[in-house]
């Protein structure tokens, strides 16, 4: 696949990373057996393909509920993926709540649509910045796969970015969704088991917004904020700095796609300015783009859900991808694993 210029106007800003990167706070210790590499220069490409020596594809099996991909009357500027039935979700088997800000920051709500669908279906309502008619940019050919449906061309929505607040916004929504009489969505959801997760320019919203006290966990997906503050070019993209990492509330995530991501080298600076908090940091040699359009979106999908599950329900068995001295990431070479504050 080729660099695209589009991909330079947004794609690169939107990585996080799109500037030189910066030189990490303190050094990212590694868990036995797998050797991180060191902390190198970003490669400055703005390609989304992935390495020539990326691990081959692993396709995922989708979960055990069938997913409708929706736009909602109540919230447009959204789209949903969720389980086509959610009559059995109630008590204390309400859907956990999951808001997602796009690559590039686009309002395309189905750019990850196949990783999206690949999270609803193991029971979680996944709300995607941007409507689902939205236009795909352009950059969106180099990832055959990623996206299963076609936006209407006659819909009249035009692209557009999206802002840190549309992650809140989202979260708002499913909350008072949840809590309205004749909602389809009451008394479904889950309003204690948030997450807020980003892939590039998203990571950053998710970033930003990380101090809201209803979040309880954070991911973030080929991403790294931005050295250079106010005059830094994701400024301009997210309002995400350096400063809010250390003030992280929740455990947080950080999935990268190796020294080939634009985003490497920011991502694990943040990573090593985590303080308190519970933080994984796991990379696979798989580029900027990841392994979204991979089926059932790869790699990443599997270690997202697992994260997931693990952090909003609790899971035993999804625990052991990340934690102990023999956790499952920790023992794949393919994977190269750091973590903070946690077992």
């Amino acid at each position: 696949m080729r660099s695209v210029a589009f991909v330079v106007a947004v794609a690169a800003l939107s990585a996080g990373c799109a500037q030189a990167p910066v030189a990490p706070a303190s050094p990212v210790a590694p868990v036995a057996p797998v050797q991180p590499a060191p902390l190198v220069a970003a490669v400055p490409t703005t390609s989304l393909a992935a390495p020539a020596d990326a691990p081959p594809p692993k396709a995922q099996v989708a979960g055990p509920y069938a997913v409708s991909t929706l736009s909602e009357a109540t919230l447009k500027s959204h789209t949903v993926y969720r389980p086509t039935d959610i009559s059995g979700f109630s008590g204390d088997k309400r859907l956990p709540i999951v808001a997602w800000g796009n690559g590039a920051c686009s309002n395309a709500g189905l750019l990850f649509q196949t990783f999206l669908k690949q999270v609803a279906s193991h029971g979680y309502v996944v709300i995607a910045s941007g409507p689902k008619d939205a236009p795909l940019p352009a950059f969106a050919a180099q990832r055959p796969g990623q996206v299963t449906d076609t936006p209407d061309p006659n819909s009249g929505i035009k692209s557009a970015q999206t802002k840190d607040a549309d992650l809140l916004a989202a979260v708002d929504w499913a909350i008072a969704e949840n809590a309205r009489a004749g909602s389809p969505y009451f008394g479904k959801l889950n309003p204690d088991k948030v997450a807020v997760m980003g892939q590039s320019c998203g990571g950053l919203q998710a970033t930003a917004v990380s101090g809201d006290p209803r979040i309880k966990t954070v991911v973030i997906w080929n991403s790294g904020v931005f050295s250079g503050g106010a005059n830094s070019a994701g400024a301009r993209l997210s309002g995400a700095t350096k400063e809010m990492i250390p003030a992280f509330h929740a455990p947080v995530a950080y999935f990268l796609g190796g020294p080939s991501d634009i985003a490497y080298a920011n991502g694990k600076d943040d990573f090593a300015r985590v303080t308190t908090v519970p933080a994984f940091l796991g990379s696979i040699n798989s580029g900027h783009g990841g392994t979204f359009n991979h089926p059932n979106g790869g790699w990443f999908a599997e270690v997202g859900v697992a994260w997931l599950d693990w952090q909003l329900k609790g899971d035993a068995k999804a625990a052991t991808y990340f934690e102990g001295a023999d956790c499952a990431l920790c023992r794949n070479p393919i994977w190269e694993v750091a973590r903070k504050n946690m077992n």
